[in-house]
């Protein structure tokens, strides 16, 4: 069996112009290129919504039980300040009306307090990321710049 190994130059026209035809083009490599970063981009877009719809769910039912141990601290506080109320009473023989005061006061002392607290603790911080919205800012800059002329009027 006799096999023919044909050099480029060697090569009958045909032959020759068959071989140029299937090798890619720029434009399809390029054009390749771009849809596998489009795939890699939807594929991450998917995981960032995975993840999200994930911890979302985790963070209900996180707050649900906390929401739960609110209201029963709640409910366990008005019955200890009412218990606190009839000891005052029962004790040191206030009127039942003094009793509330004193109780009344010092639990609105203390909610005053812890209110002043968590004020001091929200402005210590900012909730929103700043070297992110930073660099948003300056990319979006950047790309309004670069889609201006010299003389500052739109291309």
């Amino acid at each position: 069996m006799v096999t023919h190994r044909f050099d480029v130059r060697e090569a009958p026209p045909g032959e020759r112009e068959r071989e140029l035809t299937h090798e890619p083009g720029v434009t399809r490599l390029v054009r390749g290129i771009i849809e596998d970063v489009q795939e890699l981009f939807k594929a991450q877009l998917d995981l960032f919504q995975a993840e999200i719809q994930d911890d979302m769910r985790r963070t209900k039912d996180a707050t649900m039980i906390v929401a739960a141990g609110g209201l029963v601290l709640l409910l366990g506080g008005i019955f200890l300040g009412l218990m606190c109320v009839h000891l005052l009473h029962d004790v040191a023989e206030l009127p039942m009306w003094g009793s509330f005061l004193i109780v009344g006061s010092v639990m609105i002392g203390v909610g005053l307090l812890l209110y002043m607290w968590g004020q001091d603790k929200f402005s210590s911080f900012n909730p929103l990321p700043d070297k992110s919205v930073a660099a948003l800012k300056e990319t979006l800059h950047g790309r309004v710049r670069s889609h201006q002329t010299s003389d500052g009027s739109a291309a």
